[in-house]
């Protein structure tokens, strides 16, 4: 790997906190604090990602990199750090929180001029980490590193995974913050993307009244990640929100999509340029149920509940807003980006929608169709994912209860099979007046919704097979991530089985990693 080809910028851009110093404490006026990596004397790889590895410029892997993927025996050069960022959490202010697992390593250039962060994730304390230790365990790090990656060759905008690896030591989590903390096998993900920089990395400036500072940083994003944003003067800034806000729409879109709840959408979990970052108490969904949340924390406010998660982007852009305010100084251009992104949202959020049944676009009567759509599936309890595979397979003489009782998670009774055959008839009555042919249609919809999704489940079992040594399934699930609209292993294509429905780490989850 070309380890030696890594810089530091933004060390040079910024001011920071250069002691090396560990202890977790308050850093004002800086925007990171250099640390070094705990450092594993027994690191051992469970996989690592060559494709991501070659396109970002760090090239293959050879053995003698095995350290380096740990953050142990780091050469001279590289000078690795974390930021501090501020968040509002679960709709409270948190103040000063900061990179608490992740370390930077700096940044890579391709070939083609591509700049990449990359980070370790779990390799040590930082000054941010909160009375914590730093370290990951391995069940937060597969779901990482598998999840961000699904959600890559899903097409969506996400953070990337290049290696996972055993730190080699036991860390004490308790997995469900009910005083039963238990050993669990440490290791460590590293992480790449574009940027890391989050809302809450202007909100900290914001909240210490570092304006001046707060430009620089506004200018430093704009001129790296926003090549669009060529205005001049102050109207940067205004394109930039707008910017942000278009991407942070159109990322929510995709999570419906695909079904994909976050779990905690803090404001530090928010990525400026519109990624999907920090994957933690995710799911994806199993019954469609608008109210779903796989995060114990989240209980019970469901606060970041699946049909919340546009709702809960906007107010974080509120939040961003509010914090951009100083520099942007125009309180009425500021309301009114924030009221279009509900309309930005909802209409594209239906196009969508219209797209995965295979229709040619929106036209009158859609809207009550999909109101009624969200009605009718979460009653009838049926699987997200799979009840759209069995509506690509309708066919005029299909038996629907034998059908669709594979993707429900309750019986089909009489009076939901009526329900059933009401809404295919609506449906197919719907497909007619396309203006577009049937085959169209049919590659509309298998090209918008997936096949297979990483489920928890699947997860679970993925980490139980490495945790005693096994890596089969994990090789299967990463063949089947990298082919979502595929079906390359039909056992994968099933309802979340009735005996994970009360498995912690299956149908609920913590934030405990």
């Amino acid at each position: 790997m070309n380890i030696e080809d890594i810089r530091q910028p933004f060390l040079k851009k910024f001011p920071g906190d250069f002691s090396n110093n560990p202890t977790q404490r308050s850093t004002p006026k800086v925007l990171f604090a250099t640390i070094k990596p705990a450092g594993f004397e027994q690191p051992q790889l469970i996989a690592f990602n060559e494709a991501l590895s070659e396109e970002i410029g760090l090239g293959k892997f050879e053995k003698k990199d095995l350290n380096f993927l740990v953050g142990s025996d780091l050469p001279d050069h590289v000078q690795t750090y974390a930021t501090a960022y501020a968040g509002h959490q679960f709709g409270n202010w948190a103040g000063q929180l900061g990179d608490g697992r992740a370390i930077l390593a700096g940044e890579i250039t391709n070939a083609e001029g591509k700049k990449t962060e990359i980070q370790w994730k779990g390799a040590g304390a930082t000054p941010y980490s909160r009375r914590a230790d730093g370290r990951a365990v391995l069940r937060s790090s597969v779901r990482e590193y598998l999840m961000s990656e699904a959600m890559y060759h899903f097409g969506i905008p996400t953070t990337r995974a290049l290696s996972l690896a055993f730190t080699g030591e036991d860390v004490i989590r308790d997995i469900m913050y009910n005083g039963n903390p238990q050993y669990e096998k440490g290791a460590v993900v590293i992480r790449a993307a574009e940027s890391f920089l989050r809302f809450g990395h202007f909100e900290l400036l914001y909240a210490q009244q570092e304006y001046t500072l707060l430009q620089d940083l506004l200018d430093f994003t704009i001129e790296n990640y926003f090549p669009e944003i060529v205005s001049p003067n102050h109207q940067k800034y205004k394109d930039f929100f707008e910017n942000v806000c278009t991407r942070t729409a159109d990322l929510m879109v995709e999570w419906f999509r695909v079904g994909f709840v976050h779990g905690v959408m803090n404001t530090d979990n928010m990525s400026i340029l519109g990624l999907t970052i920090d994957y933690g108490p995710y799911s994806m969904m199993d019954a469609y149920q608008l109210n779903f949340t796989p995060n114990t924390t989240d209980l019970p406010g469901r606060r970041y509940a699946f049909g919340k998660q546009a709702q809960i982007s906007q107010w974080n852009l509120w939040k961003l807003a509010n914090a951009l305010l100083p520099i942007i100084k125009d309180e009425k251009f500021l309301e009114n980006t924030l009221k279009n992104f509900g309309i930005y949202f909802w209409e594209t959020h239906d196009k969508m929608l219209c797209k995965k049944f295979g229709f040619d676009g929106m036209k009158k009567g859609d809207e009550e169709f999909l109101s009624n759509w969200q009605g009718f599936m979460q009653d009838l309890e049926l699987d997200y994912t799979l009840f759209f595979n069995q509506l690509e397979k309708i066919m005029p003489d299909t038996d629907l209860k034998e059908h669709f009782s594979p993707v429900s998670y309750t019986v089909l009774d009489e009076e939901k099979l009526g329900r059933l055959q009401d809404f295919i008839e609506l449906y197919q009555s719907r497909i007619h007046s396309n203006t577009i042919s049937k085959e169209e249609s049919l590659a509309i919809m298998k090209t918008t919704n997936p096949k297979f999704i990483l489920r928890n489940f699947l997860l679970y079992e993925c980490i139980e097979e490495i945790s005693n040594g096994k890596t089969e399934l994990l090789t299967k699930l990463t063949q089947a991530l990298e082919n979502p609209y595929q079906e390359l292993f039909p056992e994968f294509s099933i309802k979340r089985p009735s005996n994970y429905d009360d498995t912690a780490g299956c149908s609920t989850l913590s934030c405990s990693s």
